[in-house]
């Protein structure tokens, strides 16, 4: 299984329903959602586009009754997995008791996930972790959390490689300046055989993902996929399904119907686009794309910035082509 990592600010559901134009399978997991937002917010945290699927909801919170009246919500929604978050890292998180700090908690986390499991019986729940917190950096201590875990037969564990410092590094030095430990991933997978575990962290290319699929069950990419999107579309022969994805200039008219839909809602073009900046990562005229929807998205009162934007792609491609064939 290959899936794209929970990211604020990131994975909401405008940029889910834009990359799964890209990779069909590929599980998309929705950003952290607190319980707090659910239970007593104003807006609708649980919303998402149907096409979505397979999707997965990644909730924050530590209080077992309140995370089971969420996940009871979830399953009612449809949702494909519900994932608890144990790995954030941030000041803010860690002030609601929730995120990496429940490393240090591992009943605690057992009871959430068990309290999940049974208000949401048909729907499986997972956790997200590190392999540990500040000094508590030894396999021991992520034994000593799988433990619990596996005593309550859950499902899946996905395990960022990166230790995190709970004090002293933001949340983007967390994902960066701890090193990483592939081994120990593997290792808990050789210990763990039954849960799935999949591995989090560094994860750049589809080949590096295949590299680790002979020891894991499964691999989530971050940042790489929302800077490279198109990556997604090697995911569906990756994972067996054959390669369904559509040609660039079909999800940009699919995109493009979109927006003008979310416009016609009271959205704003710039909601949906600013997602589609890295669709030509690597490829002739990918700097003209990003700069035209840049300046002309925050403003833009329909689609068209989308079809100009690509039609200065189309043309830089065929200048290259152009001066390839003069070498020639």
């Amino acid at each position: 299984m290959i899936s794209v990592a929970p990211m604020l600010d990131w994975t909401d559901r405008h940029c889910r329903f834009f990359h799964r134009q890209i990779s069909q399978h590929a599980l998309l997991y929705t950003e952290m959602v607190t319980t707090g937002a659910i239970l007593h917010g104003r807006m609708d945290f649980l919303a998402y586009n149907e096409q979505e699927h397979p999707v997965a909801l990644q909730l924050g919170g530590s209080d077992p009754a309140d995370l089971a009246r969420c996940a009871r919500l979830a399953q009612e929604r449809g949702y494909d997995e519900i994932n608890l978050n144990v790995g954030c890292p941030s000041d803010r998180v860690q002030n609601g008791r929730f995120g990496a700090c429940l490393m240090a908690e591992p009943q605690l986390v057992a009871d959430c996930i068990a309290a999940m499991q049974d208000a949401a019986p048909n729907t499986p729940v997972t956790v997200k972790t590190r392999l540990g917190i500040d000094e508590h950096d030894s396999y021991e201590f992520l034994q000593a959390f799988l433990e619990p875990l596996r005593s309550i037969q859950c499902p899946r564990v996905i395990l960022h490689a990166r230790k995190a410092w709970l004090n002293g590094l933001s949340p983007k030095q967390n994902r960066e300046v701890p090193p990483l430990n592939y081994e120990r991933v593997y290792h808990a997978k050789r210990d763990y055989p039954d849960f799935e575990i999949h591995l989090n962290g560094g994860v750049e290319t589809i080949e590096q993902a295949r590299a680790h699929l002979s020891h894991v069950d499964g691999v989530m990419i971050g940042r790489a996929a929302y800077q490279n999107p198109w990556l997604l579309a090697e995911v569906d022969a990756l994972v067996g399904e054959g390669s369904i994805a559509a040609e660039k200039a079909q999800v940009i008219q699919t995109m493009a119907t979109y927006i003008e839909s979310h416009i016609a809602q009271g959205g704003r073009f710039w909601h949906v686009a600013r997602h589609m900046l890295g669709l030509f990562q690597a490829c002739p005229g990918a700097r003209q794309w990003r700069r035209h929807l840049s300046q002309q998205g925050p403003t833009a009162v329909d689609a068209s910035p989308l079809w100009e934007a690509f039609a200065i792609v189309e043309r830089e491609t065929m200048r290259m082509q152009e001066r390839a064939a003069c070498v020639d």
